[in-house]
């Protein structure tokens, strides 16, 4: 899950849509260390590859005070 902007909230695949790997690190950025590709925080784009396709979004609701997975 990530916050880009206070009270906006996204949740994605944790699954790096190069070669399957997990993504494991979120800094300014998504990455996945297994082949270094780096992903937007904002609109879960590819910004360095070699992956070309966008991490899936995942459905997520705000039901008050919980972020519930759709």
């Amino acid at each position: 899950m990530t916050q880009p902007q206070a009270g906006t909230f996204r949740c994605l695949s944790s699954i790096c849509t190069h070669s399957g790997c997990p993504v494991t690190e979120v800094t300014t950025t998504i990455e996945c260390t297994c082949h270094g590709s780096r992903f937007s925080l904002t609109d879960c784009s590819p910004t360095v590859g070699p992956a070309v396709e966008p991490l899936p979004e995942v459905a997520l609701t705000v039901e008050g005070d919980l972020l519930v997975l759709s």
